[in-house]
């Protein structure tokens, strides 16, 4: 197997970061690594020199295990090191850790560097000290693994030298720690490191400067700038402040162009430091984690562990490149977020006739455990471990991340397995395996965070939702075999749709002929229902149903590394979020499953009835825990039945407070946490935090919306369009007030304009239906000028107050008898009959009356008519429908439409996983899209909007709609100037709108 750095000293040198392995016993000699400092936004990683002289400023850390990558954000790039651990189960002697903290190293200079180094060493000291006498399994201690001593020692029973390190990978100054004499000396000589109010009790002065920023409270006096960097170390950067070089620190307001990533990176920086000490990331060096019994890799000695790893499940892909792409096979640690646990157990030698007083022994704790697998007696003993794996594919938070992506990828997609082995792992006893699978309803649809209760929203046609569930069962099929699937929503009530909707999707799936002749399946179980009056044993009755199907799949068993029995399906099991009902489901199969496989070993137990399999339901009981934590923020409810096997008034409470947790992590924590995890993985780029700053959320990339606006454009054109003789020019989906002629009505909507040779079609589209809403049609020799432009809508963020990016169009027109507007009908979702003054597209009571008015066109053209270059009245908008017209005469009214480039770079990562956020500097550069396409900006697309009109309306210089050349009248149709500018928009931002994002964001960013 290919060598992996297990233990690894940091040091900060002149120009760079050095990573330095801490070799083991039988292992071979791996290089040191530097990382040269930069501010490019990422880092070049080069062998360091074997000589460390020139190096005299470095200086070692202690207790930094592998790096797990490195982070680029903001122009800034950070080394993402595992800080702590703690071994939580052992398979075939493997040891599996969780990781339980990180440390961030910036990579911009020494000084930096130094210091985030130097406070990692003191929080690696001071925890060492708190809980050396609680930690059950220490984690820097376990097997072969050595330790780190806060004195400066590396104790290592198995390194080649266990001996301090020397200068220049050495600190000769070293400081004996001396355990206080009592808890009081201990807490005056470590005050503020027992919290906040602690400090100042034990300070002269109050709070500490340092300890003020950590807790991001303001100081009395900031150091200057002589005396620090512009830029600090991600603990102490002050919120709000760009790190972006050479901007000045202090800064307040973020100028137009800057990069507003930079005043939200201590919030991504503190996200992904809890995200990683969650306990949800799990490693393993020698036995690959990601994998099921039978679909092992094995262990080649040639093959780097990342190529061998699950891609579904390999969470720190994306930071790990840097360290693939330069060769540095070494240091990359794959790391799979779930859960991982494991529980031995011993058969009563004694034979019993009853099936409930088997287990005479069961063992909790990892201690025990490891301890077990290496007793004369572990091949008589048992060992259960449990290896639930969370999909990297469509990854995120409850409300935020739900249903189905185009891929065919669910939400909350976990694979579960289930091991049964003898405690000695001896090759020739039996193996078994047994694997679940849970996952969101694999339809588009959303729910609102906001509701206590929310009702399930579907998405889209039925066409579009057939299609991602069709992928997703391909997906399955070609993993697992056979697919159950156990559908345990609400047959009444707000869940009954979108269960109807699953059910109605798989019913065309078999009569499509399922999957390469195999038909998926489905049970709906009212879990709800059936379950009333917290009678949960009554998901037996789903056992039964469900029991000739275990059978038929029955599980994987493996004899000397060779698999005799292969489980031959999956029971796909889901309710609304694949937590609390699911869990309760998956640990009633998981016990049936575990009795067959111990019949298969000779032994009969009955684990429902059985009073020593606690054990058991603890287990799984972690695991649902677990699975929640990563999806809600909460542990699980009904985790006192898996426990237990009972429920009660308590546990019911107990499940009405995680339920308020809930709700509060949902419209407060998760939306800046959705965007961290997907940017953390590469699926978006920087781009993300924009959006972020600007609606306090961030977009849901489950179908390409490129593709869908594509879609729209040409279901709309099929419906809109009703003369034949009328060529389609061009489609555009653009923004547009709500309210028809305005330009600064909210919400805007996302509207299409549809251009042919004769006439301009605004359609507004219903989205989640895919379909025509209403449209209006104008006449082409309606139009009477274009005016393009800046075009500001809100002043709140500097990304909304870019006049690069925030530009528009208004198309003024005064209606004629050729111009007709109707609101969403029957018909429309299927085809428009005849032309505008057919009477079959007036027989439908719900259509308005069409527009018919008369207008004088050739004074449409006239250079005397004012039009809308017209100065306003006072208190009037310049494009107010009567602004320049002093008639009454309703047939010469003028109307415009208004519009607005949506944002032209999409935060989707494009399909190369390459990040264009650089690029939009850069003139030589063009930026790319998802799809690997050039960007148009929202300058250009504008400006080309208008030269199609106009040309429709002209013609190239020959005559057109209007009659006209481009010479003489119509030299001035196209008109460049501001729609809203800043200083109008700002006018225009009222206290209330400011003061509502103000706390918006206080509450969110």
């Amino acid at each position: 197997m290919s060598s992996l750095v297990r233990k690894l000293v940091i040091f900060a040198a002149v120009d760079g970061l050095i990573l330095q392995p801490v070799n083991q016993r039988d292992q071979r000699a791996i290089p040191s690594l530097q990382i040269r400092y930069t501010t490019q936004g990422s880092a070049t990683l080069r062998p360091a020199p074997p000589d460390g002289s020139a190096h005299s400023a470095s200086f070692e850390a202690h207790g930094i295990h592998p790096s797990q990558g490195l982070l680029n954000i903001a122009s800034k790039s950070y080394l993402v090191s595992i800080r702590h651990r703690q071994q939580v189960a052992q398979i075939r002697g493997s040891p599996v850790y969780v990781i339980t903290s990180v440390a961030l190293i910036p990579l911009s200079s020494q000084l930096e560097a130094k210091e985030a180094i130097e406070e990692t060493k003191k929080e690696v000291q001071s925890e060492s000290s708190d809980q050396a006498a609680t930690r059950s399994v220490d984690s820097d201690s376990s097997g072969d693994e050595g330790s780190y001593r806060s004195d400066g020692h590396v104790r290592d029973d198995n390194t080649e030298a266990s001996k301090p390190l020397t200068p220049p990978y050495g600190n000769p100054r070293r400081k004996s720690q001396e355990n206080p004499d009592s808890v009081a000396q201990d807490v005056i000589s470590r005050r503020g490191q027992y919290g906040r109010f602690a400090e100042r009790w034990f300070s002269r002065k109050g709070w500490t400067s340092e300890r003020r920023k950590a807790q991001g409270m303001s100081t009395d006096k900031e150091p200057s700038a002589s005396d620090r960097p512009e830029t600090v170390s991600d603990s102490r950067v002050k919120e709000g402040e760009p790190l972006r070089a050479g901007v000045p620190s202090g800064q307040a307001p973020l100028l137009q162009g800057q990069d507003v990533t930079s005043t939200l990176l201590p919030k991504l920086l503190r996200t992904t430091k809890m995200l990683f000490a969650s306990k949800s990331f799990f490693y393993s060096y020698d036995y690959d984690i990601t994998r099921r019994l039978g679909d092992q890799k094995g262990k080649a000695t040639n093959i780097p562990l990342y190529r061998r790893v699950d891609p579904l499940f390999f969470w720190n892909q994306h930071l790990a490149l840097p360290f693939i792409e330069n060769s540095n096979h070494a240091y990359v640690l794959p790391l799979m977020q779930g859960f991982v646990g494991q529980r031995s157990f011993a058969i009563d030698p004694t034979p019993s006739k009853d099936p409930s007083k088997v287990i005479s022994e069961a063992r909790e704790g990892v201690e025990d455990i490891v301890e077990s697998q290496k007793s004369p007696q572990a091949d008589s003993t048992f060992l259960l471990t449990l290896i639930s794996r969370r999909s990297v594919k469509r990854p995120g938070l409850r409300y935020l991340r739900r249903g189905v992506d185009e891929e065919g990828h669910t939400a909350n997609s976990v694979e579960t397995e289930q091991i049964l082995s003898r405690a000695s792992w001896t090759p020739n006893r039996n193996i078994h395996s047994f694997t679940q699978y849970r996952g969101s309803i694999p339809l588009f649809f959303s729910q609102s965070p906001y509701a206590f209760k929310p009702v399930p929203v579907l998405q889209h046609g039925f066409d579009t939702n057939h299609a991602a569930f069709k992928r997703h069962f391909s997906n399955l099929v070609g993993r697992y075999g056979d697919v159950q699937i156990a559908l345990l929503v609400d047959k009444h009530g707000g869940e009954a749709e979108i269960g109807q909707q699953y059910q109605e999707h798989t019913k065309r799936l078999r009569s499509e002929g399922g999957i390469s002749g195999i038909m998926p399946d489905s049970e709906w179980f009212d879990f709800h229902a059936v379950c009333r009056g917290m009678r949960f044993e009554n998901v037996s009755i789903l056992m039964d149903t469900l029991g000739d199907t275990f059978e038929k799949y029955g599980t994987t068993v493996e004899v000397n590394g060779e698999v005799q029995m292969q489980q031959t399906g999956v029971l796909r099991t889901n309710c609304m979020d694949c937590l609390d009902r699911t869990n309760v489901v998956q640990s009633a199969c998981a016990s049936k499953a575990l009795e067959k496989q111990l019949r298969l070993e000779g032994v009969e137990v009955d684990l429902q009835t059985d009073s020593t399999t606690r054990w058991f339901n603890t287990l799984w009981a972690d695991n649902g825990d677990a699975i929640s934590k990563q999806y809600s923020s909460t542990a699980a409810l009904k985790g006192d039945y898996t426990r237990t096997r009972k429920r009660d008034y308590r546990g019911a409470l107990n499940d009405f407070g995680l339920t308020l947790s809930r709700y509060y992590n949902n419209i407060v924590n998760d939306y800046f946490s959705q965007a961290a995890i997907d940017y953390l993985l590469g699926n978006v780029t920087e781009q993300v935090f924009e959006e972020f700053e600007a609606d306090m959320m961030s977009n849901d990339p489950a179908i390409s919306m490129r593709k869908v606006r594509g879609n729209a454009i040409e279901t709309s054109s099929k419906i809109v369009i009703a003369e034949q003789r009328e060529d389609l020019i061009g489609g555009w989906t653009l923004l547009s007030p709500q309210q028809a002629n305005t330009v600064r009505t909210f919400p805007f909507e996302e509207v299409i304009l549809l251009l042919t040779d004769a006439a301009l079609y605004a359609v507004r589209f219903d989205w989640n239906l895919e379909k025509v809403k209403s449209f209006e049609r104008v006449d082409l020799r309606s139009v009477t000028g274009i005016i393009h432009g800046t075009y500001i809508t809100s002043t709140l963020t500097a990304t909304q107050m870019d006049e690069n990016r925030n530009v528009g169009l208004v198309i003024k027109y005064r209606p004629g008898k050729e111009d007709i507007a109707r609101i969403n009908t029957r018909s429309l979702s299927t085809a428009v009959v005849g032309g505008p003054n057919d009477d079959h597209s007036h027989d439908n009571n719900n259509d308005e009356p069409d527009i018919a008015r008369t207008a004088a066109i050739a004074n449409l053209f006239d250079p005397s008519n004012p039009g809308i270059s017209l100065p306003p009245p006072r208190r009037q908008h310049p494009f107010s429908p009567d602004a320049n017209s002093n008639s009454s005469d309703t047939t010469t009214t003028t109307k415009f439409l208004a519009f607005k480039a949506l944002p032209a770079k999409s935060s989707l990562a494009n399909n190369n996983g390459d990040s264009s956020s650089s690029s939009r500097n850069n003139s030589n550069k063009r930026d790319i899209d998802e799809s690997g396409a050039v960007v148009i900006s929202e300058k250009e697309l504008v400006s080309g909007i208008c030269e199609d009109v106009r040309r429709a309306a002209y013609g190239n210089g020959d005559g057109g709609a209007g009659g006209m050349s481009d010479t003489g009248f119509g030299r001035g149709f196209v008109e460049e100037r501001e729609i809203i500018g800043v200083q109008a928009a700002r006018r225009r931002t009222g206290y209330l709108e400011r003061w509502g994002y103000e706390l918006k964001k206080f509450v969110w960013a």
